[in-house]
């Protein structure tokens, strides 16, 4: 896989070779410096950017008849075509012509001798500010900042050089830059696709000094960036945890059962403290009663398997980013191991059902350096047309770890699946605490759900339920009696799992 720059966007020149080494940082930076420097604004990587930039060298001159040229050319032919219609001389007509198209040479070769002058004297800079990272479906600004040196306005329209899975507003925009200015141009990009995201080169199309011809310009050279999971469950989640008010999104608080199992510290005996955990030794040293505290275990493993296969490519979203099971299981499986993190655990993936050769393997770590980890190693994950295998999924996890843990199998059920799931399900309860998680199509809800309004609708919603009826004894038949494993739609995954985690957690099951 193929690394991206660190930095966000190197410093664009109409050359390319200007100040390729100059890093811009995110997208809220302030503008340039009157040396072309850095501003001071937020964050490091404009404090850094100190260096002006080395004069572009000269580039092809390709001029572009302007609007104006050409109706002035229209404009002399049809002159002279409904001046021979009326029966003026064909000599005087040539002349005329000639004379005319000599001047608009001679104003044309005029125009293109100042205006390159000009442009070579003090050529046009500009910077492309990005963030380090796009989110999934979250419009993200975009700011081009542009400089200009010279002694004379320049008018230009602007366009950039996109992902083609990238929507966009504000592009293109005509610019009109006085002379020795600054300018920012500020647009809005959505991504619709997780992985590269790679940046072309800056367009601009300027009017010469004389308005007769347009030049194209391309500044500075492409760039990539990653485009991750959204992040906004996972920001919601740890905003509310923060302010105990997680019953917003669904995740329940469960009453503590026990006092954990791991010794924490000593303390002075308070009314409702459990008899049986006085310390007796300690006591009679301090003279007074004293209790061991005790806290929920901190280093149990969490491992995810991810089906990546065919099941996984379900799209019910339409026209929405996100809208695939196979994001909305990667959200999931983001939330849920931010919050194993925080609790201490460790937390590893395992994909299958991938093409061969691209299966993902995350040995389980701890602590909130590991959230980045998978992120970067999952954010490009794609599901294929492959068949997922559960049984060697199972046979790989079971021998790669064999110390208990929570395993969580997220997947795309379907009936006809159980008699390879359940064997997959059985091999790792033998050693490891099971939940399965899978996936509903919502359609098939929405169908069930239709009114019998209109002749012909019966037949669909009665196959709607038998679906959903053969579905949901499928599922049971597989998982058996577990009582953890959970079948719902893609909206519901992330906090069920979340409920489903701290269930696991309060009652000591691992």
């Amino acid at each position: 896989m193929k690394r991206p720059p660190d930095s966000a966007a190197p410093l664009l020149s109409p050359h390319g070779a200007g100040g390729a080494n100059h890093l811009a940082a995110n997208a809220q930076q302030t503008p340039l410096s009157p040396r072309g420097r850095g501003a001071g604004g937020e964050g490091e990587a404009n404090r850094n950017h100190s260096a002006t930039p080395t004069p572009p060298k000269e580039s092809r001159f390709w001029p572009i008849p302007s609007r104006h040229s050409v109706l002035a050319l229209t404009l002399l032919a049809t002159v002279a075509a409904v001046a021979l219609l009326f029966g003026a001389p064909l000599v005087w007509v040539a002349w005329l012509a000639g004379l005319s198209l000599a001047a608009g040479l001679s104003w044309l070769a005029a125009d293109g001798f100042i205006s390159r002058r000009a442009w070579r004297a003090a050529p046009l800079q500009a910077r492309r500010l990005l963030p380090h990272a796009f989110s999934l479906g979250v419009p993200t600004r975009v700011r081009i900042e542009l400089e200009n040196t010279g002694a004379h306005a320049c008018i230009a329209d602007l366009f950039d050089e996109l992902d083609p899975s990238f929507t966009f507003e504000g592009l293109p925009q005509r610019i009109v830059m006085p002379a020795r200015s600054r300018l920012q141009v500020d647009y809005i990009v959505t991504a619709q696709q997780r992985g590269l995201a790679h940046f072309g080169r800056v367009q601009l199309r300027r009017r010469s000094r004389l308005g007769s011809f347009e030049q194209r310009l391309s500044l500075g050279e492409p760039c990539e960036l990653r485009v991750f999971p959204n992040f906004a469950a996972l920001a919601r989640y740890a905003w509310l945890a923060g302010d105990r008010r997680l019953a917003q999104i669904g995740v329940k608080s469960y009453a503590r059962r026990g006092g954990g199992t791991d010794f924490r510290q000593l303390a002075e005996y308070q009314t409702g403290d459990a008899v049986r955990f006085i310390d007796w030794k300690a006591t009679l040293r301090q003279g007074k009663p004293i209790v061991r505290q005790f806290q929920d275990e901190r280093d149990q493993r969490v491992l995810f398997l991810l089906d990546c296969g065919r099941r996984m490519r379900a799209d019910e979203g339409g026209s929405a980013v996100g809208g695939r099971h196979f994001d909305d299981a990667l959200n999931a499986l983001m939330l849920l191991a931010y919050v194993a993190l925080k609790s201490g655990d460790e937390v590893g993936v395992i994909t299958f059902g991938n093409r061969p050769g691209e299966t993902r393997r995350i040995a389980p770590r701890k602590g909130q350096a590991a959230l980045g980890s998978l992120m970067n190693a999952l954010y490009d994950l794609e599901p294929c047309a492959a068949h997922s295998d559960y049984a060697a999924a199972a046979r790989e996890l079971a021998q790669a770890h064999p110390r208990r843990a929570l395993v969580i199998m997220l997947t795309n059920f379907r009936d006809e699946d159980e008699g390879e799931l359940r064997p997959a399900l059985q091999l790792l309860r033998r050693r490891h605490l099971t939940l399965l998680a899978s996936l509903r199509e919502r359609v098939i809800g929405t169908l069930a759900a239709q009114p019998l309004d209109e002749p012909g609708r019966g037949v669909e919603v009665a196959a709607a339920h038998l679906f959903e009826q053969s579905r949901r004894d499928a599922f049971a038949r597989a998982v058996g009696n577990d009582a953890l494993s959970i079948d719902v739609e893609p909206a519901q995954l992330a906090t069920t799992l979340v409920n489903r985690y701290h269930a696991v957690k309060r009652a000591g099951l691992l």
